[in-house]
């Protein structure tokens, strides 16, 4: 049986790498890229036969040819939070999956569970050129549970998983309080929101000691804890918290959490963060911004701004940027990274933004992120500069697959 490869051919390839932007071809094998070939000139009046001859390919080789000429390739873009598949669109309760606002503390809730690959989002992300997303539960819950880094195309989930658990979700400011205040049970404070935080990992402190003693002594081992296992994975730097936090002073909470218990932190949202970027750098922390193409729904947004993202990034802070599907359309993403251009950030820190630096905080910078030998073929070509809002996707890869043209 012959070999089936595809190349993308004689387009500007940006890489994502550090590199700057270049002429060449890319050819795929499979999920993979393969090798990537640097070309200098354009070329012209290439032919199929031309391309296999430069990629050292047999002539039995069975090749297709995208053709790239004057188009931008890039790696798919990477949402850094939101909530496709498990707040589906179209569905209102039957598709709404977000939160289990019985109890503040769920954190054995598993993304994966409430994920339906058939929601229209995830054809959306695929036309946007999204090609991989961080989604997760919501924030009504002060741990709402564990997200999963996800590709925006597959059949079932467990062929879209890249990472899973990714990251556990954890809510401050206005939501938990406003779920729970309701209900006249804890926390209808702020106080309450950080106090049920710690405890919780003073638990799964307590929990993980008692297992240690039970490797010695079978009478001292617990019953098993699905949550407080996760909440473990925390402890242990396995997963990062990811902490819902708009407003400067439920930052620095989220903050002052992670540094008191040793953990690994991603601020979520970040609305604020703009007040306070020298000391979020300071701390080292990344930062996954937005959505910020929305209005100020509720008063902890009342500062948002397009400005942040940028303030933060010269600031010397890791961002990423997030829509928070369906908050904002997923396949806005490219949109908020020309937003933000427009709002002060350096073109090349946007593009970072959708790309590499989203790809290190979520921990998959092996597969995703930027054009490479070895990594997912998850890859966009598009008609113009990717970030100008007349360009659009002219063919979109992902696992070396051909998802749009559908």
């Amino acid at each position: 049986m012959k070999n089936e490869l595809l190349i993308i051919a004689n387009g500007t390839i940006k890489p994502m790498t550090g590199e700057k932007e270049f002429n060449g071809s890319i050819l795929v094998t499979g999920s993979k890229i393969v090798k990537i070939k640097k070309h200098g000139d354009l070329v012209v009046n290439s032919n199929e036969a031309w391309f296999t001859n430069n990629f050292g390919l047999t002539e039995e080789t069975k090749v297709k040819i995208i053709d790239a000429t004057g188009k931008w390739i890039l790696p798919g873009f990477i949402d850094a939070h939101c909530h496709v598949g498990i707040g589906e669109e179209i569905y209102r309760y039957e598709g709404d999956d977000l939160n289990e606002m019985t109890d503040p503390l769920t954190p054995e809730l598993r993304a994966i569970d409430g994920i339906n690959p058939e929601d229209e989002g995830f054809r959306d992300a695929r036309m946007g050129g999204v090609t991989a997303a961080f989604t997760c539960p919501g924030s009504a819950n002060v741990v709402g549970g564990t997200g999963v880094v996800v590709k925006t195309a597959g059949r079932v989930t467990e062929e879209m998983i890249v990472r899973d658990p990714a990251g556990l979700k954890a809510a401050l400011g206005e939501n938990p309080k406003y779920v729970y205040g309701e209900q006249k049970k804890m926390p209808m404070t702020r106080m309450g929101t950080a106090a049920l935080l710690r405890q919780a990992f003073v638990d799964a402190q307590n929990y993980r000691e008692k297992l240690e003693q039970g490797k010695n002594d079978s009478d001292k081992l617990p019953e098993r804890d699905l949550g407080l296992e996760t909440i473990n994975l925390v402890l242990d730097k396995k997963i990062p918290l990811r902490a819902h936090a708009h407003r400067a002073d439920d930052i620095m909470t989220a903050i002052r959490i992670a540094r008191e218990f040793d953990i690994d932190l991603v601020l979520d949202h970040c609305t604020e963060g703009h007040k306070i970027a020298d000391l979020i750098k300071k701390y080292g922390y990344p930062a996954a911004v937005g959505p910020s193409l929305i209005n100020r729904a509720k008063v902890e947004l009342k500062d948002k701004t397009f400005e942040t993202p940028g303030i933060l990034a010269r600031a010397g802070v890791k961002v990423a940027l997030m829509t928070d599907h369906s908050v904002t359309p997923i396949e806005y993403l490219p949109l908020c990274a020309a937003l933000a251009i427009r709002n002060g950030m350096d073109e090349e820190d946007a593009l970072k933004a959708v790309t590499i630096w989203p790809a290190e905080i979520l921990g998959v910078a092996d597969r995703m992120g930027s054009l490479e030998e070895g990594k997912d073929a998850d890859i966009v070509v598009w008609d113009g500069k990717p970030l100008s809002l007349d360009s659009t996707t002219h063919v979109v890869l992902i696992n070396g697959k051909i998802v749009k043209p559908e």
